[in-house]
């Protein structure tokens, strides 16, 4: 069925009244607490100038299952609250009305948020006026008859909570498999790495590479062909090339000092990181393990500026199993970089589906809201 025919059968001939939105709910603005009266925890949250509670308070000004939106600072953002909530300065709030449900104002306002966001005046502190939400002209079906008007709005609200639920049981979902699978890594990255029944052979990281040194910081080119890579990736591009090939890099200096990273290919190394060229008969992939499970943050030094010295990272000491026997450590190395890569794969593919499904599942909301929410206006009025 298509979304035209479902809303000619939900409208069933009835007429839909456009009117200015402070003629159909009373629009008001919340009043000021001081941050003294604050709480970190408590029965009632308070919204200020974001989505975020600025704190708590023993007390509500706005009943449960309102719609509010934000008119400084986040000026412009969109909000439902199931509970009840004490609405400062900077909020507008929406009380409830017998003729409109408050959740049916709420996703009708979600339609408008690109207008609204519009009208905000951007300064030091960005404004909404309530001149602008009050003009705002809303949609009200069937208004001869209150109780069918009622009726059409629950079933839009039906809808679209579904889709909303839908969402929000996804995330739950995915995120729950995602912390199971970051748990299920940390265990097996802890187990394979303590070899606490065997043979191991503790070698200073520096016997291990060809060098370890701070990258260099040479001239950069936006249009550059090759990246530069920084303490947690690529910052920069430049014209010509260091290095080649797999190494491990290590932030040196600031809040990163410790993250261990790999870079491929042909690349430079800013001054910010530490270089760990592992000789070729040593598996590069299991010292990175290594140095990752060894959580190389601790050894950073310094408050406001953490640092790590390439000096003390080479006198790191290093597990290799079964050092005596080439063949053997290698073998051993490989297996558990195999399975820890595998642990490795599974976590960084749902880490990466998580945004991209949430944002799929947005965007079919949006569509359905969208669809059911553009009711057939006057001859003359403004899309």
């Amino acid at each position: 069925m298509s979304g035209q025919s479902f809303m000619e059968q939900l409208l069933d001939g009835s007429t839909v009244d456009w009117l200015p939105l402070k003629n159909v709910v009373a629009i008001e603005r919340g009043k000021r607490l001081v941050k003294s009266q604050l709480e970190e925890t408590g029965d009632f949250a308070v919204f200020q100038n974001s989505m975020t509670p600025l704190g708590y308070y023993h007390e509500s000004n706005v009943e449960p299952e309102s719609v509010f939106i934000i008119c400084a600072g986040a000026a412009g953002e969109i909000g439902y609250n199931d509970s009840g909530f004490w609405a400062a300065d900077d909020v507008y709030f929406f009380r409830h009305s017998e003729k409109v449900l408050s959740k049916y104002l709420y996703h009708w306002l979600l339609t408008q948020k690109k207008k609204i966001s519009g009208q905000v005046r951007r300064a030091s502190i960005p404004r909404l006026s309530k001149a602008v939400v009050e003009q705002l002209v809303f949609p009200v079906p069937c208004p001869e008859n209150p109780t069918k008007s009622l009726a059409i709005q629950a079933e839009i609200v039906r809808i679209l909570d579904a889709f909303s639920a839908l969402t929000a049981e996804l995330t739950k979902e995915l995120t729950a498999e995602l912390n199971a699978r970051k748990k299920q890594y940390n265990y097996y990255c802890a187990k394979l790495l303590s070899f606490e029944n065997d043979v191991v052979e503790w070698k200073p990281l520096d016997s291990l590479c060809n060098f370890v040194s701070s990258g260099t910081n040479k001239k950069r080119s936006a249009e550059g062909k090759y990246p530069v890579f920084g303490s947690t990736g690529v910052i920069a591009k430049t014209d010509e090339y260091v290095h080649e090939g797999k190494q491990i890099l290590v932030a040196r200096v600031g809040a990163n000092a410790g993250y261990v990273h790999i870079a491929d290919g042909k690349y430079d190394v800013s001054d910010n990181t530490i270089i760990v060229n592992v000789r070729e008969n040593y598996s590069l992939k299991f010292i990175f393990y290594i140095l990752t499970e060894m959580n190389l943050r601790q050894y950073a030094k310094g408050g406001g500026q953490p640092l790590i010295t390439s000096g003390e990272l080479k006198k790191l000491r290093i597990p290799i199993p079964h050092a005596a026997n080439y063949k053997r450590s290698i073998a051993e190395q490989t297996r558990i970089v195999d399975v820890l890569d595998k642990f490795n794969a599974l976590t960084t593919s749902i880490n990466e589906c998580l945004p991209r499904e949430i944002e799929l599942r947005q965007k079919q909301y949006e569509y359905y809201r969208d669809l059911l929410l553009s009711f057939p206006k006057p001859e003359g009025m403004a899309a």
